[in-house]
């Protein structure tokens, strides 16, 4: 059977909105980074490292989904190595949002941003 651990349907079902919230405020600072300050030489920097930073959780985000309904459509078990790269993934999305959200906090000190 096709299933995993409600523990593991729990993780994803937390690590979901997390990213989402990550990827927003990512995107929120560097909207604001852009407004407040433009596009400029002491900017850049920190304008492309907000934007890697979210797109990096966006990826993850998309990879968790696609695994997620991966395992639920595979009949009568899942892969093994699908199975794996769902666990790696979670890890590494843990850490990516982490990540996230310390560059966009960051960010927000280095700016004296809102």
């Amino acid at each position: 059977m096709a299933d995993l651990p409600e523990e593991t349907l729990r993780t994803i079902a937390n690590l979901l909105p997390r990213l989402f919230k990550v990827i927003n405020l990512a995107l929120q600072t560097e909207a604001k980074l852009m407004d407040r300050y433009g596009e400029t030489e002491e900017t850049i920097g920190e304008l492309e490292q907000v934007k890697n930073a979210a797109e990096r959780a966006r990826n993850y985000y998309n990879r968790l989904y696609g695994l997620v309904l991966q395992v639920a459509e595979s009949q009568p078990v899942a892969n093994s190595a699908t199975i794996d790269l769902l666990y790696r993934s979670i890890e590494q999305a843990e850490a990516t949002a982490d990540a996230t959200e310390a560059t966009a906090l960051e960010t927000k000190r280095n700016w004296s941003l809102p």
